[in-house]
């Protein structure tokens, strides 16, 4: 390993900090860092909140927290926020919201920005993950940006998702359906001391029985975030659906993310293919060169090269 990823390894908080600043800059050496650390991997529990925005995800992260610090766990906070319209860098509101573990060294609290990312989380967290894992922290908690039924990606990275409803959606959990309501291994009705929490229960189940014979029906808890009301069973809950692995078409997926990425690297920076690429483009701007025939010719020679 290299020193840093000892460090990480080792559960230095600072280390962790610097890591995963690298990985989300993509600095140089990240891909070695991600090695070192992929087979030091531990067994934390990866729990995933998400859910539309203003359902009280941030609070209910605070209470499960709380709640899991009570047992003697550790815990990494991983909130993905929006991104600032201006410096494209997180907003950071979820620290706000979790202010209470800022002096607690059993609670690693770090925000990413979405920047942009539809399914409501950054394209760095997995990496993320990978080293927060290595850390030795017993518990990593992932909330998404809030991105209401685009925000799937999460089953790809959590080994449990909770999906947090409010009885103040109304009639947006009909839109709901189509997207986060798939991909919940249990349900949470937070704010359930305000009016309509049955109704919505009752909503919950009629999405719910749609689901194939054979195929676990997830729970439904009710919780107050606010007052920290109900985390107890959720905690528990939490802990007894379990682990799930990445999929292989998830890792596929990051196999030709990670490619793309090292091809389009060498293509910008290697001198003599950099070069061509900028007479190509000067052709290309003066009517000479066909821009898709010349992509098609790039791939061609690629291809040649492998030779699968």
């Amino acid at each position: 390993m290299s020193p840093l990823a000892e460090r990480i390894a080792g559960g230095d908080a600072r280390a962790l900090a610097r890591g995963l600043s690298a990985v989300e800059n993509r600095l140089p050496g990240v891909d070695e860092l991600l090695a070192d650390l992929h087979d030091a991997r531990g067994s934390a529990l990866r729990i995933g909140i998400t859910g539309a925005p203003g359902a009280g995800k941030s609070t209910l992260v605070d209470c499960i927290a709380k709640h899991l610090r009570q047992q003697g766990s550790t815990i990494a906070i991983l909130a993905v926020d929006p991104s600032s319209p201006f410096s494209g860098g997180a907003i950071l509101g979820d620290r706000v919201r979790m202010l209470r573990h800022h002096d607690d060294p059993g609670v690693f609290i770090r925000s990413m920005a979405s920047r942009g990312q539809l399914g409501g989380l950054a394209p760095a967290v997995g990496d993320a993950l990978t080293l927060l894992d290595a850390s030795g922290h017993d518990a990593v908690l992932i909330e998404t940006a809030g991105a209401g039924q685009s925000e799937v990606d999460i089953v790809q990275v959590a080994g449990t998702v909770a999906v947090v409803l409010t009885p103040s959606l109304g009639d947006d959990i009909q839109a709901a359906k189509a997207g986060i309501m798939e991909i919940a291994d249990l349900f949470v009705i937070n704010k359930a001391d305000q009016p309509g929490a049955q109704q919505l229960e009752r909503e919950i189940l009629a999405s719910i029985s749609l689901i194939p014979s054979g195929r676990p029906k997830p729970p439904i808890l009710r919780t107050a975030a606010n007052r920290c009301e109900g985390t107890a069973g959720l905690v528990e809950a939490l802990q007894r659906v379990g682990r799930r692995d990445a999929s292989p078409a998830y890792w596929k997926r990051r196999i030709l993310e990670r490619v793309s990425g090292e091809v389009r690297a060498m293509l910008e920076s290697a001198p003599a293919i950099g070069a061509e690429l900028d007479r190509a483009a000067e052709a290309i701007a003066a009517g000479r060169l066909n821009p898709y025939s010349y992509v098609r010719q790039i791939v061609d020679r690629l291809r040649g090269e492998w030779n699968p």
